[in-house]
This record gives structure tokens, sequence and C-alpha cells, in this order.
């Protein structure tokens, strides 16, 4: 398929851009002291040769008050000569490169900023970090303005094609927009009117200092998502103000870190907020860029081709595939690696301060230390099991110059991510296995389903190095009752071997038996197509429908040993599952032991006091083993053997692909 729309040029201001995808910007880890490093550029480069028309790098500090944990410096001239070698290699690479410019006010921790209290428009406590800012002095806003305009002639000092002012996510300009955080009397606080002025005098003095020509960017919040917050119609208001001040290109987002509407998780469906660039765009005349889950050329397409916004947002999506752009441009859609929005490598580890990586793509962030070059001597590879870790194996051996051949005792590939295909929000896991098949067919990999591993085919096949990646099996603790009749397992649940009846327990608060929860608790409630076509034909009343939406036709209750559920959930998801399973009133029972398992229930210890818990089914999710009873004398006739992902010890996808990918590098 051709995508006319999303490579035909567009001219921002002066700056001219090959195409309409866009690499926004992301907090990456990778400027531990704010200078540029060859991390950084070594990733930007790598995206630039992959094709994108414009990458936004940052944030950018402007100051040293309103800084997150290794931003990339932009405050100070000593930042200026590391600046100059990230643009000149992105640009030689094809790709304009935007500098934005970040204050985060009260989302600042005092503990980064040397103990020091940080400001805001008001003193209004961050639920982000538990701290209470200091308000601005009216005497202060100016010199807190300036700050803004010294960076932007800084960038573009550096070489820097435009600059963006971050005015979206709570940060500093969100701040002094919002009713909620924006308390002040003065001139800047009140009406919207008011509470518009400190971000477009940002705006007005940035423009005078770069001059007319140099392109302004500001990335928006098209609507806050926060409870007595700016929504889309205050956002057309200060994006109209914005443009007569002089910004040449709006980049919709929405919400801020505190908003409880999910913005970047897997649940949130494609595409889901380009409604809100669509408005800011039926208010201004300067282009639009929609973001949020856009992760396929074929969405952006249909994005610029309906008239929806101008530009479209790749920006985890060039993580996990920085090709993205140059494979649709040459047809080889199907072998793009696709960003799921698992967040396990990259939002998860923001929140842990580690630099950001990818589940689908191991050589994010070490793309200048990891090269898939070709293999010294071509061998003859045989990998066992086709899940995650043995297919990013195959493929990565196959890339090199390998033979592989790929066995699976099932018949399909993919292992545990099909499970996934029945998780209520969970689904896109799936895309991962099959963006691993169409790259397995690609490079010629031999995949033998349906086929055991034995020593006897070891031996026929003779090979020069194996993979074993045959996964793990399930746990069954060792309770009274465990073999009954009412007991299942949830991988079984998952697959859709079994059914469970209408009360069901789940032994084990793990991720899987919170996802199994899930996929249990949805049955019996309205599917979106139903919904829709209740709600256009006003068939029932919102009331009714919000019933049907939150209530199926199952009782669960989930009962976990230790004090909290979900320990093994990534942090930047665990909340939205949390807050699922409260919708559709699951039951989690924390510190609870399970001792006994009759037909009708179970038998459970909860502090010193016994109890039971009656059930028609009981699902058990107590974990996993590894499944690799053969790697002894798999080892005694071959010399080279690596054992990975599941099959050396249960853990995530992240870590089960990124062992493929090494062991791949290594035969």
């Amino acid at each position: 398929m051709e995508f006319p729309y999303l490579f035909s040029p567009i001219k921002i201001n002066t700056m001219e851009l090959k195409n309409r995808i866009v690499m926004t910007a992301m907090h990456l880890g990778y400027t531990p002291k704010g200078e540029v490093t060859d991390c950084l550029i070594d990733f930007y480069t790598t995206r630039a040769r992959g094709g994108v028309g414009l990458i936004i790098a940052g944030g950018c500090s402007i100051d040293e008050y309103g800084s997150m944990s290794s931003m990339i410096g932009i405050h100070d001239d000593r930042y200026v000569p590391g600046l100059k070698r990230l643009t000149k290699a992105v640009q030689a690479g094809g790709s304009k490169i935007v500098a934005q410019l970040y204050q985060a006010g009260r989302y600042t921790h005092s503990a980064m900023i040397g103990g020091r209290k940080p400001f805001s428009s008001s003193a209004v406590r961050s639920k982000l970090t538990g701290e209470t800012p200091r308000a601005l002095e009216l005497e202060e806003i100016p010199g807190i303005q300036d700050k803004f305009k010294e960076a932007a002639l800084r960038a573009r000092e550096a070489g820097f094609d435009a600059v963006e002012i971050l005015a979206s996510a709570g940060y500093l300009v969100s701040q002094f927009l919002s009713p909620i955080t924006n308390l002040r009397e003065d001139k800047y606080g009140g009406s919207l009117e008011n509470r518009m002025r400190f971000g477009i005098e940002v705006a007005e003095k940035v423009r005078s200092a770069v001059g007319k020509d140099y392109p302004i960017l500001v990335r928006l919040a098209g609507n806050d998502f926060m409870v007595g917050g700016n929504t889309n119609q205050e956002a057309k208001v200060f994006a109209l103000e914005l443009e007569k001040a002089g910004v040449d290109l709006f980049n919709i987002t929405g919400g801020w870190h505190e908003t409880r509407i999910p913005q970047l998780t897997m649940s949130v469906p494609h595409r889901a907020y380009v409604y809100l660039a669509q408005g800011i765009k039926s208010a201004v005349s300067t282009p639009v860029l929609a973001s949020n889950r856009i992760n396929d050329p074929h969405t952006g397409e249909e994005i610029l081709r309906n008239g929806e916004a101008d530009l479209v947002t790749m920006a985890r999506a060039l993580i996990a595939d920085p090709y993205l752009p140059n494979k649709a441009k040459e047809g080889k859609s199907d072998l793009i690696y696709h960003c799921i929005a698992c967040n396990q490598g990259c939002f998860d580890n923001v929140f842990q301060m580690k630099p950001v990586t990818c589940m689908v793509n191991p050589r994010a962030g070490k793309e200048g230390e990891l090269k898939l070059g070709p293999a010294p001597e071509p061998k003859k590879v045989l990998v066992i099991g086709g899940g995650p870790a043995g297919m990013k194996a195959a493929c990565t051996a196959a890339g090199r110059g390998h033979k592989v051949t790929l066995i699976e005792k099932d018949d399909t590939l993919g292992g545990q991510l099909l499970l996934n295909r029945r998780i209520p929000g969970r689904e896109e896991m799936v895309t991962a296995a099959i963006d691993l098949i169409n790259n397995l067919k690609a490079l010629s990999v031999e995949v033998l389903l349906n086929k055991e591993a034995d020593i006897t085919f070891l031996k026929d096949m003779s090979p020069d190095a194996v993979v074993v990646a045959a996964g793990a099996r399930p746990v069954l603790p060792d309770i009274p009752g465990i073999d009954g009749k009412n007991v299942v397992h949830a991988w079984d649940v998952l697959a859709g071997r079994v059914g469970v009846g209408k009360k069901v327990l789940i032994l084990g608060g793990n991720a899987v038996g919170l996802e199994t929860a899930l996929y249990l608790a949805v049955q019996g409630t309205l599917s979106p197509n139903v919904l829709h076509f209740l709600m256009t034909n006003r068939a029932e009343s919102i009331e009714t429908l919000t019933e049907l939406l939150n209530k199926g036709n199952k009782d669960v209750t989930v009962v976990e040993m230790i004090d909290k559920a979900g320990k093994d959930v990534g942090y930047t998801t665990r909340w939205t599952v949390m807050a699922e399973l409260k919708r559709l009133g699951v039951t989690i029972m924390t510190k609870t032991k399970a001792v006994g398992i009759r037909s009708d229930g179970m038998e459970i210890e909860r502090g010193n006091r016994a109890d039971f818990l009656p059930a028609d089914s009981i699902v058990i999710a107590a974990g996993s083993l590894p499944e690799n009873g053969l790697v002894n004398e798999i080892e005694r006739l071959v010399r080279e053997v690596h054992t990975i992902g599941d099959a050396k010890e249960p853990r995530k996808a992240l870590d089960a692909i990124r062992e493929g990918y090494y062991a791949g590098l290594q035969i």
C-alpha cells in the first residue's frame, strides 16, 4: 500500500518536512547530567536514518528549578557544543530536529533541585510529587518567561530547526492555564483571559527573540482530563491566541500526569485522542499534529486523509521500530515491529529512573553498542520454542546469515503472548507475536509446528548451536483437593480450552491472575459495537448502559497470599488494571492463604482466622516453572547452547525478547 498523505511534504514557517511523521519529545533518561551523550545521538540518528520527517528532542530544561532527573540541558551555554553535535548528526541523517523547552513547575521534585522548593502559579499540592510548591511572586514572572526566550536562542545557536514550548501534561504553562492550580488574584489569575496570559507572553517573548522566520511549536493539551480543569473548548481559545502570538504549529496531546483517564496504556484505543487535535484544527489556521496511540502508517494515513490533522505523532512507535517510515515507504509495512503500548521498557523505566528501552526492540537506547552485523561464520542453528524469546532469537540469528530452524510443540507460534487475545485491554500483545512471525517468514526461517524437541531429532539435525526457549509450565500448588474437577488452570481458561461457573475463585493475584479476573469479569457486559448501537439509537438510558457495561454474569474473587496484588504488573499499567477490576466488581483478598479445596469452594486462612469461600470453579494462577529439562542432554551433544526467556526463569516478555535478541547476536 502507498501512503500519499503520510509521505507528502509540509512547510512549517520556513522549515520544510519531507513527510508528516513526527517523533515527539519523550523522557529517555539518556542524559544523566544534562549533557548530550553518544547514546542520545545514536538513538535519534538511527530514527533520522529510518526516515522520520521531524524529531522533537526533550524535554530540554530551561532552568535549574523546573527539571526532572536526566533531562537534556539547554539552560546554560555550556550545553551548546553537545547540542550542536546532536543537531548536525540528526540533520545529516535526513530529519529536521526541534528542541522542546521544558519547565515542570510543581511537577519538580525538590530532591532533584538541591532541596529547593519548586514554584508554580499557586501553592497547590502536586499529587504526582506529594509536595506543595511556592507561588511565584508577580515580579518573578517576567524572569521565568525570559528563561524560555534564552533557551530558544540557545536552541537556534545549536542548530535546531525550531523550538517547541511545552504547555501540556500539567507542567508550568499548564499550571498557569488551569483553574485547578492557578488561584492567583492578579493579572495572571482568575478569568481564562488572565490564566492564558503567562503562556501567551512566553510565546511572544520567544517570537521576538528568534525572529519571524524561525518556527515555533507548542505542545498543548486538547483536554486536561482533570475534574474542574480545561477542556477542548478552553484549549481552542488558548490556541487561537497563541496563533496570534506567532505560533506555527500545535502539537496536541491530552491529560496531565495526575489524570485518572489512561493516556498511553494498551487499554487506550488506537487514535483515541485524535478528536482533540481535530477540535484545535477547527479553531486555528496553522498546522496541527495529532498524537497518542498512533503506531501504524495505515492509521496515520487515514487521519491525514480524513483531514483530522496535518501531521501525526509516532513517538513510541519509532522507539519500537526506528525504520517504520522507510518500511512503509518501501512497501514493507508488514515487517514493522509495532509499539503495543505495554510500557514495560519505556514508562515503567522512566518512573524507576532508568534509561528507556523497548519490549519489542531491545536495541533501543543501545544503538551504538549493539550492531546487527553479519556473523563471522554461518552456522546451522536450532531454536526450540516458538514464543517471543525463541522467535526473536531466530529472527536475529537469521538476520546475521545463519541457517535457522525453529521447532514448536503446539500448532501455532506465539507462546504465552497468545493468551492475551481474550484479556480486555491486553489484546495488542498478540501484535508482537504477529510481527515476529512476519519477520520469520521474510528471513526464510524454517518453522516446524507440532514438533516436540527430543534427542533423536537433535542428533539427526546435528546443529552447530541450539537456543532453548521452551517457555514455562504452570505451577500446581500443594493444597488438599487441588486435583478436584472444579479446579482449572488460568492458562487453559485464557486459551479458551475450558469454561468456568458463575461463582469463580482465582488463586493467585499476580499478573496472570488479575488478567484472568478481567477476562472473566467482562463476560456478559456490553461489547463496544453493541454499546455504540444502543447509544446512537437511544435504546436505553445512560444509567442502564453504564450498569450493563460495569457488571457481567460472573462473580469473581481473587485470593492472594501476600499483602499486595499485581506486584509483577508494570508501575504505569497496574493502576489501570486495578481500576478496571474495581469497576467490574472483582473482589481482591490479600494476605489470604488457601488451605484446602472442596467441590463447593475453598478453605482459607486470613490472619489467624479460618474461613470458607463458596465457588463453582477455582482457577489456579500460582506462577510458573521453566521448561528446561533437556538442557543438560543438549549441552552434552552441542558445543553452543543458549537457554533464554521463561525456559531460563519465568519473567516478563521484555526479558524474553531481550534475551532472544542477545542470543541471536552471540551465535
